[in-house]
């Protein structure tokens, strides 16, 4: 791609990115601190990926959601995870009218812009499955009926990590649908400090106001696709995720660890992360430094390890950070 041509995407998504800066004030307002959780969102709703939030009781991550979904024109919808939970719960159904004979088609709360999926861990396998089609193919079957959802449509789960009873393990299959997986720390005493201030009463919370809308969200996805990522970085991706499956080859001692490698869908996520990425940065254009940022939300939850490495107490992000420590940036 010419030099001009680059200059003149940079333009449009320095234009394009203006409402990135109020979307951030806004969420500023009602979430403190918690800048990489706020980018890693907005993010993963331009490169229209559904993101996994990881993190202890009260870390603002439902807050955080919600939040986001009151600075646009979206319709938000929240899913809270039980084990008594049925599929037509998330999906909807067909209720049987006994007057007209007819079947008539209840849609469930997936038919949304904004889906939060609150413990998304605690709900049976089947529940879980209820989503994938919606959150891969955009779409849902209610009897012998397919609807498709409404864009942008983007699922944002949260798992309580440390609450074992009554949570079930999600499927691999789903865990591998979502573009990002965040582990979301706590704040340091400053901020702390901040949320007392800002939170500790009973009314007058404040509120965030509307900042984007969904029109303009779709708008930036499309530039998205116009980012220009040179071959040497998209070797590097290449590089990055192949080196899960076969560090031997890369001369990166850690094939011991690695029971299972990223899928090439890590590939394709990878490289919509840093062009997304990129954009929060106002360029049109994607540098390693991107993707190394963006990595380790992308591939923690798509390796498995070994007992080995577990018996050293290591975690996937702990082979992924080895992996971006050890493989050369072009």
């Amino acid at each position: 791609m010419e030099t001009e041509e680059i200059a003149s995407i940079d333009e449009e998504v320095r234009a394009e990115g203006a409402f990135l800066e109020p979307l951030r004030a806004e969420m500023g307002k009602v979430i403190v601190g918690q800048s990489y959780l706020v980018d890693r969102l907005i993010i993963g709703l331009l490169a229209n990926g559904h993101v996994l939030l990881e993190g202890v009781p009260g870390l603002a991550k439902t807050l955080a959601v919600k939040t986001l979904a009151s600075t646009m024109d979206l319709k938000f919808s929240r899913l809270q995870f039980t084990p008594d939970m049925l599929p037509a719960d998330v999906v909807g159904t067909q209720i049987y009218n006994p007057q007209s004979g007819e079947f008539t088609t209840h849609m469930g709360p997936v038919h949304s812009n904004l889906v939060l999926a609150d413990e998304i861990n605690r709900a049976p396998a089947k529940v879980q499955s209820a989503l994938l089609e919606a959150m891969q193919e955009r779409q849902v079957t209610i009897g012998d009926k397919t609807f498709m959802l409404e864009e942008p449509f983007l699922v944002l789960a949260t798992e309580n990590p440390i609450e074992l009873e009554g949570t079930y393990q999600l499927p691999e299959a789903q865990v591998d649908r979502f573009m990002l997986k965040l582990k979301i720390e706590y704040p340091d005493r400053a901020e702390e400090r901040q949320i007392l201030d800002l939170m500790a009463r009973t009314e007058g919370l404040p509120e965030a106001g509307q900042a984007t809308t969904g029109a303009q969200i779709l708008k930036a996805r499309r530039l998205l696709d116009q980012i220009y990522v040179d071959d040497k970085v998209k070797d590097y991706v290449v590089d990055l995720v192949c080196a899960t499956r076969e560090p031997e080859a890369y001369r990166i001692p850690i094939a011991p660890y690695i029971q299972l490698g990223a899928s090439p869908r890590a590939t394709i996520f990878l490289t919509l992360a840093a062009k997304a990425h990129a954009f929060m940065q106002g360029r049109g254009y994607v540098t390693p430094q991107d993707v190394k940022a963006i990595a380790l939300d992308v591939l923690r939850h798509r390796i498995s390890i070994t007992y080995e490495a577990e018996a050293e107490e290591m975690a996937g992000e702990d082979v992924v950070q080895k992996l971006l420590d050890t493989l050369p940036v072009p």
